[in-house]
């Protein structure tokens, strides 16, 4: 038997395990307990938080903390993880009885860019901004899954809309990656602009650009 197949007999039987069960679910009920206080802190003070007072917010131990995200860096990649998938369920949830896919799409670019007007789920856009860009260049891999949520939404609907003729896309992977890549470029652009933004003009610009790149036709 190789070390291989060995570790993968060892971890179904450990799946098969209640205690070890038990265990993961705890775990998971802690790692969740986490987040939510670094939420919490987060929407109060931006980082400005110590760990010490992050164990009190949670009701866990140190130690606890250290063993399930190793340090505050990754704490805050799973924090902003939780937000990208929450923000793209409620604009899925919120874009259902709109009338189709093209509608869909619209909603979801103007929806994201009009948030640099206001706090989302109660974080600046000045820190969602400046935190992105610090820790996408520390941990390229995990800051492109946490906003691959964005791009998995997008993809969606350009697979529809081209089954149903309203846009030709040879490749929605790849569409819907370069349009999250335009909307955030945007969103962290006026983030930090001087003065009053007219996000939702903007917004209608961005979307009308990346309609016609996607081959329909601009309003």
């Amino acid at each position: 038997m190789t070390a291989s197949a060995e570790a993968s007999w060892a971890e179904r039987v450990a799946d098969r395990s209640e205690s070890v069960q038990r265990s993961r679910a705890r775990q998971i009920e802690q790692a969740e307990a986490i987040v939510a206080a670094a939420r919490r802190l987060v929407s109060e003070r931006g980082d400005q938080f110590t760990t010490q007072e992050l164990v009190k917010e949670a009701g866990v131990a140190l130690q606890t903390f250290y063993r399930i995200f190793g340090g505050k860096d990754q704490l805050l990649l799973a924090v902003f993880e939780d937000l990208i998938a929450e923000s793209c369920a409620d604009y899925e949830r919120a874009a259902e009885a709109l009338p189709d896919p093209i509608a869909r799409l619209h909603f979801y670019v103007s929806v994201t860019v009009g948030s640099v007007n206001e706090a989302s789920y109660g974080i600046g856009p000045r820190f969602v901004t400046a935190e992105h860009w610090r820790l996408h260049q520390l941990f390229p891999a995990e800051m492109a899954r946490a906003t691959q949520h964005f791009t998995d939404l997008v993809a969606r609907q350009l697979v529809l809309a081209d089954e149903q003729g309203l846009l030709a896309t040879a490749d929605p992977e790849r569409d819907a990656w370069y349009v999250t890549k335009l909307v955030m470029a945007v969103f962290h652009h006026y983030a930090y602009a001087d003065g009053p933004v007219d996000a939702q003009t903007i917004g209608e610009e961005l979307w009308n650009f990346c309609l016609r790149a996607l081959g329909g036709r601009a309003t």
